[in-house]
């Protein structure tokens, strides 16, 4: 019987050397072959299952063809379906027709025909789309929705009394019942929704009347419903005992962490308390393991800028930046180019303020303002402890900046980031913090530039033609307009109606070539530096961006929310 990823190759889908990558993947990051494969984008979940039942001989099923009646979805018990990712499918004479995404889970079907003393019969489809139907047939979450929860609670006239926070001796005749059944589950929930929703943060702000809570959505703040206002302090309180902080405090800042588990998923969230003039406004930062496992292939490069930028993480010194605001996606990058250089052969250590993710196999530092544990003490501490490549979190000042520097040229490869619109502004970003000239057009070997933008929902998406002169104005051609495949989402449950889901990278990646160094040791300005990267190859963010949409990936609006067209470049 042929193994699927033989099935796979036989049928053209992949190639013998994307098998190859997809298994080196697989070793490294901990994860089975078939997500490798899916992650790297060689294919999708559907031909995977469609390979894997036929090594199996098994049917696939495709859930979005198929009703399944409501007397069918009652025999499986809704905690055993989302335990073990099984939806019962039909009757069929003493049997039960279960669909599977592992068909080799073997103690699964044995609990199954335990607990309905029936035969079992198997059928396969991807993970995601079960999970999706379990949410559809059962419920998005199990027994309650925060939003149902909500409702309970604005008609009950239970009373969680809450004096103003920053009043003085506020607290010492509080009556807050903050580990209260209601109030716990109530924290619980909102988080398993925002873990549902694919949320990136959940923010919790006080105003005078009212609370509101938002969820970050591939990078969109999406507003849910909000609790009474009589609930703040009993609601931060509870996230305060979870993440370990004080609960007393109420004047001051403060960061804590918290641990959960949501189905089979282990979550880290950081969370931010902030005084206010209302209260205490709270955010949340969901930390998904799954996301650091994304492979440089993953990231969204053009094949021109993954080949380059695969051979420039293997050198083995210099430094390279990657630039962008705040949740630009740069971390994701750095730690892919780290997975894809962690080996037992290299030492790889990291300073990071804070620890987003814990990666396997590599020394993480965690910077500490408080004890004088900064960046610049940091490095150089690490450079003592000989290792190959050093990841410094952010070059916030010029020692930072002169000591990662200092790294690259002793022979060390240094991957850091900084807040600049582009790649050219980084060079003289870091002129202006007061490094040398000399050293940076020595030291620096590129320059990434990102941001992110949603994608259009697969499940949603329809074909669509702009006019001439939106394509003139965004300066799309008309011979490239005529090779393009538009795209643009409707919107469906698939997407919560938006159109989009999930994210990808635009990019500019400018190389230091020897014009270019000489424009950095000779003080030259951000303009001049970026007119001779395009004229020497560069693509801009915005035209990463149009290609794109051109692909079909995204929309003009998504790339103009976050790049502007650039006057020196001409399609």
């Amino acid at each position: 019987m042929a193994k699927f990823t033989e099935i796979l190759i036989r049928q053209g889908t992949i190639s013998p050397d994307q098998l190859e990558e997809a298994e080196s993947m697989a070793r490294g990051s901990g994860t089975n072959l078939s997500d490798a494969l899916i992650r790297l984008g060689y294919v999708t979940g559907d031909e995977v299952m469609q390979a894997i039942a036929a090594e199996h001989q098994l049917d696939f099923i495709n859930l979005e063809e198929i009703t399944i009646p409501p007397g069918v979805i009652e025999l499986v018990p809704e905690s055993v379906a989302r335990e073990n990712v099984i939806l019962p499918m039909a009757e069929e004479d003493d049997a039960l027709r279960v669909i599977v995404s592992d068909p080799l889970d073997l103690d699964a079907f044995d609990k199954l025909r335990f607990i309905l003393n029936r035969k079992i019969e198997v059928a396969v489809a991807p993970r995601e789309n079960i999970l999706q139907a379990i949410n559809n047939y059962y419920g998005a979450i199990e027994g309650e929705s925060a939003d149902s929860m909500l409702q309970d609670f604005t008609d009950t006239a239970i009373d969680f009394t809450e004096t103003d926070p920053l009043q003085e001796g506020a607290g010492e005749d509080e009556k807050i019942d903050e580990t209260s059944a209601p109030i716990v589950r109530l924290a619980h929930l909102i988080i398993n929704e925002a873990v549902q929703l694919r949320a990136s943060d959940i923010h919790i702000e006080p105003f005078e009347d009212r609370i509101r809570i938002r969820y970050r959505i591939d990078g969109v703040l999406v507003e849910r419903d909000s609790p009474p206002r009589r609930l703040l302090s009993a609601l931060l309180s509870r996230l305060k005992i979870m993440a370990h902080m004080d609960i007393a405090e109420r004047r001051r800042t403060q960061d804590g962490r918290i641990k959960v588990t949501v189905g089979d998923k282990e979550l880290d969230m950081r969370v931010s308390m902030l005084p206010t003039n209302h209260g205490q406004s709270c955010v949340m930062r969901l930390l998904d393991k799954d996301n650091i496992k994304i492979g440089v292939r993953q990231l969204g490069l053009s094949e021109k800028a993954f080949q380059t930028f695969f051979n420039l993480i293997k050198r083995p010194n210099g430094i390279f930046l990657v630039t962008g605001p705040t949740g630009s996606g740069k971390t994701t990058t750095l730690y892919a180019a780290l997975n894809e250089l962690n080996s037992p052969g290299r030492k790889i250590i990291t300073a990071e303020d804070p620890v987003e993710y814990y990666l396997p196999g590599i020394n993480q530092v965690e910077v500490k303002h408080n004890i004088g544990l900064d960046f610049a003490r940091i490095i150089r501490a690490v450079l003592r402890q000989a290792p190959n490549i050093i990841l410094v979190g952010e070059m916030r000042d010029s020692e930072t900046a002169e000591m990662g520097i200092q790294a690259s040229l002793t022979g060390h490869l240094v991957f850091s980031t900084l807040h600049t619109n582009d790649a050219p502004s980084a060079i003289t970003r870091l002129v202006d913090m007061g490094v040398a000239n000399y050293l940076v057009a020595s030291s620096i070997m590129a320059v990434l530039a990102q941001r992110l933008v949603r994608v259009v929902c697969t499940k949603c998406k329809t074909p669509f033609k702009p006019s001439s002169t939106v394509l003139e104005e965004a300066g799309i051609s008309p011979e490239r307009a005529k090779k393009a495949t538009f795209f643009k989402g409707k919107g469906c449950g698939n997407c919560q109606q938006s159109g989009y889901r999930g994210r990808i990278g635009i990019y500019e990646l400018m190389q230091m070539t020897p014009k270019i160094r000489q424009l950095a040791f000779e003080n030259a300005s951000t303009q001049d530096i970026r007119r001779m990267a395009i004229k020497e190859g560069l693509e801009t963010l915005y035209w990463d961006g149009i290609d794109k949409v051109c692909k079909g990936m995204t929309t003009l609006d998504e790339v103009y929310r976050v790049a502007k067209r650039d006057a020196e470049a001409v399609d």
